[in-house]
């Protein structure tokens, strides 16, 4: 017998299946609000609504598998939303607030583009490959978009060349194999469901009340996510290099031997 969707919540399904999409087209809108107010001279607010999206973002996929309402047409608008909020949008944020007035503006222009197409190959990669169950191969743009976005906060109390550095290292981290937990396995509790705008609400209250004290802590935790999977790409590196070594001399011994 077929499932209705959302049929034990008492939502008629046609509904039921519009709400997860709801919050994906509300991520869309922050996104493009946010890059209007980045051209707006507006970047500390355009960063908070980066910070917002990335919460629409996370609750999309939880609503959907809580009211069964999965389906790939929500799949691919998330990732074109994705792509507008956490890849345009604080690529030009970081520009406005950092890199306008910076010279060459081809390299300017270059390391600003660089960040949203990286994010793009992240997304379709992530469309059309199986991933590692537990895993994100590559840094997730959310992630990303939200380290660029909260930089760009502390854009005045940082030197611009590490700013860029750090553009470009998100964008490489985006595109390649580093594995990262994911946590979308945590899922929302079905009841929970009702209180998600009363979270959003409540979110954007002390996002605009406490803007400094949210980029500080949004940047903390990005951070530590960014560099967790980065350190463990570093730890391999070193295993590989060690286990060569010790090949190397294995088989040197070998030959001396013979």
């Amino acid at each position: 017998m077929r499932r209705r969707t959302g049929r034990k919540f008492g939502v008629n399904p046609m509904v039921a299946r519009s709400i997860p999409n709801l919050f994906t087209i509300g991520n869309l809108f922050l996104g493009i609000l946010a890059i209007i107010w980045a051209f707006q001279n507006r970047a500390s607010e355009a960063v908070l609504l980066v910070f917002l999206a990335m919460l629409l973002d996370g609750l999309d996929g939880r609503v959907a598998r809580a009211l069964n309402a999965q389906s790939e047409f929500g799949k691919e608008l998330d990732s074109l939303s994705d792509i507008v909020s956490f890849g345009v949008a604080p690529a030009f944020i970081m520009y406005q607030a950092a890199f306008a007035s910076l010279e060459p503006a081809a390299l300017v222009w270059t390391v600003t583009a660089f960040f949203p197409i990286c994010g793009a190959l992240r997304l379709a990669r992530y469309n059309v490959r199986d991933g590692i169950p537990g895993y994100f191969v590559g840094l997730p743009i959310p992630a990303a978009g939200g380290v660029l976005a909260a930089l760009a906060v502390f854009a005045e109390d940082l030197d611009v060349s590490l700013l860029m550095l750090s553009m470009v290292a998100l964008s490489f981290l985006m595109i390649s194999t580093t594995k990262y937990p994911n946590f979308k396995k945590f899922g929302l509790p079905k009841p929970a469901i009702w209180a998600v705008p009363l979270v959003v609400a409540g979110a954007a209250a002390l996002a605009w009340l406490f803007p400094r004290g949210i980029a500080h802590v949004a940047l903390g935790m990005l951070l530590l996510y960014a560099l967790w999977g980065f350190k463990r790409s570093v730890k391999r590196l070193f295993r590989r290099v060690r286990r060569r070594s010790f090949r190397a001399k294995e088989a040197e011994r070998e030959h001396h031997s013979a």
